[in-house]
Parts: structure tokens; sequence; C-alpha cells
């Protein structure tokens, strides 16, 4: 590279940044965008609450059955197109079931549009961790958090359009456009090329190679294992604050419907924040040790909320745990995507899809236990899940990144 275009180069590699972040962004608005008019649906359809749970159920399916796809679609029309295409047919989905006149078409809109989703996720993400490795450092969890703030606008724009009573083919047409452009847009300044052309120096092709000799089948499959249980414990533990933070505030300790709120706030928020700064713990400590530390506020900030309950308590252990997971997802992609022996997005596909395992099987199991023994019980799943991560954390990597930040 000539000095003269080595800034032209770092200037694309921002733009790249910037398209992804956009890509991540536009995700968690479109979805977010729907959910404020689910009941409304719900009325006019005539649901029953069993109906409208499995219409809502098969979003999530969607994304099961189509998230395996993701790799080969990845490697046969790069991610960054996959990503875009995926991004414009979820909201065209969405449209189309905001529009369903009937409980079967609702669901099936929702499971095509959950399949998109998958896919989408899973080809952003791969996007992304090519421009972290063109940056030499982490920048992976700062997407994840412009993920929260689309799903915060997403759901203030659908919260809008409700209360003003716009008719939903307007709100959500307008919806998938704006994304969809936004996206489009995005597109013309992502990398170019397949994943593979990342790799680009000598010494990068002999590493590969030589660690890929190295590496055995069952080596291989325990330590993806261990990345997908590091993943779905982030998973578990969002889901225990988004589906029962409110119940066991509510119904178990009396908190009132508005302080009840503030248990999944908390979560979320602290979150939020977890991956507005996790990107420099991780350079700093090492996505191991983050883990570890993550883990382990996550199991001490529940697990002393849950052995001396009250109110503020549970507030307070909901936002360590909330702060604890935020990098958990981000890592376990980014080691899933680094397997060596692998094709280009395969590991980051599975460890996904499993990962969306999490979100199917984290509420009737709860539920189960919550049944049996109590809420309060069913909810230490979330400090087991940090005691979980804690021992499972050797898997990530403990590499360290130094010097001047820069792009």
């Amino acid at each position: 590279m000539t000095p003269a275009s080595a800034p032209s180069v770092l200037r694309a590699h921002r733009a790249a940044r910037a398209a992804v972040a956009a890509l991540f962004l536009t995700n968690g608005a479109i979805l977010a965008n729907l959910l404020p008019r689910y009941p409304q649906i719900k009325a006019d359809l005539g649901l029953s609450n069993a109906q409208y749970g499995l219409a809502v159920a098969s979003f999530p399916f969607g994304a099961l059955m189509a998230g395996l796809a993701a790799g080969a679609l990845i490697r046969r029309f790069r991610s960054s197109r996959v990503a875009v295409a995926g991004t414009m047919l979820t909201g065209l989905g969405l449209l189309f079931a905001g529009l369903a006149p009937s409980w079967l078409s609702l669901a099936t809109m929702l499971f095509l549009a959950g399949s998109m989703d998958a896919i989408t996720d899973v080809a952003q993400n791969a996007h992304g961790l090519r421009v972290q490795r063109l940056y030499g450092r982490s920048i992976l969890n700062s997407f994840h958090a412009l993920w929260s703030v689309g799903a915060v606008v997403g759901g203030l724009m659908g919260g809008l359009a409700a209360g003003l009573a716009v008719p939903r083919g307007l709100h959500l047409g307008f919806s998938a456009l704006l994304f969809s452009a936004v996206s489009l847009t995005a597109l013309r300044f992502l990398l170019p090329g397949p994943e593979s052309s990342d790799v680009s120096s000598p010494d990068a092709h002999v590493e590969g190679a030589a660690t890929k000799r190295g590496t055995g089948r069952w080596p291989l499959m325990l330590s993806m294992a261990a990345l997908t249980l590091i993943a779905a414990s982030g998973v578990l533990v969002e889901d225990a604050g988004m589906t029962w933070a409110a119940v066991y505030l509510s119904g178990t300790l009396g908190a009132s419907a508005a302080v009840a709120s503030f248990g999944y706030v908390a979560l979320v928020g602290a979150q939020f924040i977890g991956r507005l700064f996790g990107d420099r713990l991780v350079d700093r400590f090492g996505q191991r040790a983050v883990a570890r530390t993550g883990g382990a506020l996550a199991a001490l900030g529940m697990g002393g909320a849950l052995l001396l309950p009250s109110v503020p308590a549970t507030i307070v252990g909901f936002a360590f745990a909330g702060f604890g997971v935020a990098t958990l997802v981000p890592a376990a992609m980014h080691g899933a995507d680094e397997l060596p022996g692998l094709r280009p997005g395969t590991g980051l596909t599975v460890v996904s899809w499993l990962m969306r395992l999490g979100f199917l099987l984290s509420p009737p199991v709860v539920g189960l236990i919550a049944d049996a023994a109590g809420l309060r019980v069913g909810l230490l799943v979330v400090p087991l899940a940090g005691g979980m991560v804690m021992a499972l954390a050797g898997v990530l990597s403990a590499k360290r990144v130094s010097g001047r930040r820069g792009g």
C-alpha cells in the first residue's frame, strides 16, 4: 500500500463500519415497529390467547428453521448482499403480517419474516466480523449496542403510529420502505469481495493452515458446544428479564405495574451500556476475562437479589445481569467465526442457530420450575447461567489489543 492510498483505504474501512452499524440499527428497528401493533392485530382478527401465542411463536420458529441456510447463502452471494436482501424481505414479511386477514396468514407471514431475520442476523454479524478483522481490535459490541438503539427507535415509531391510529398498512409500509432504503444505501459502502478476501497476508494463510492441521474433530466440536452454551447463557438471561421480570416483581414481590416494568428496563439499559463500553474492555482485558467477570456479576448480582428478595434489590440484580452478559453473544459469534477448519460463515451460522433454541426453551423451562417450586426458584437459571459462563470462558480468546486505537 502506498502512502497516498493509505488514507483512502482507512476511509473505506470507516465507511464500512458505519454501513454495518446502519444494518444493525435497521435490524433492531424493523421488527420493533410491529410489536406495538400486536394488540390491535389480535383484536381485529378475534384471536384467543392461545391462537395469538402460536402466531407470534411462528417468528422464532421460522428463524430456527431457516437459520442454518445462512452460511451457504453467505458463501454464494456474500454477507453484504445477503444482509441487505434479508432486511428488505423481513420488512416485506412484517408488512404483510400487519395486513393479515386471518390467523393462518398472520402465522405464515411471521414465519417467513422470522426466516429472513435469522439469515439477516448471521449475515450482518459475518460482515461486522470482516470489518473488525480490518480494524484489528474489537468493534462488534458497538454494533450490538446500536441494535438496541434501533429496537428503541422502532418501538417508539410503532407506539406513536398506534397512538395516532395510523393505518397499519401505511405505517408498516413506510417502515419497510425507510429501512430498505437505509440498507440499500449501506450496501454501497460495505466491503467488496467474498468473505475469504479478508485474509490477505501470507502470514495469516500460514498460521491458519498450521492451526487447521492441529485441530481434530472432537476438539472442534467441544469448542463449538462451549461457544454455543456461552451464547445461550446470554440469551437465557436476556429472556428471563423480558419474560419474567415484571411477573416476578409484581406477582411475587408485590410491586406496582409501573415499578415492575423497571426490571426489564434495568436489564436492557445495563446491557446497552455494557455493549457501548464492551469493545474497550475486550481490547484491554481480552474476551475471556471480560466474559468471566460478566458471568460473576450476573451470578452474584441476581443470586444476591434472589437470596435477599426485595423490589430494589431485584431491579439492581437484573441490571447486574444485563451488564454481565452484554458481551457474551458477540464474543461467542467471534469465537465461532474464527474456529479453524470450517468454511466461512459455518461456525457463526451454527452457533447463531443453536443460540435461538434458548429463546424457545427458556420460557417453558422457567415456567415449569416456577409451577413446581415458585418463580423465585425458577429465576435461579440466571445465576446458574453466570456460573456456566465462568466455567466455559476458557474457550474464548485471551488476546489483548494495546497501543493506538486507530482505524
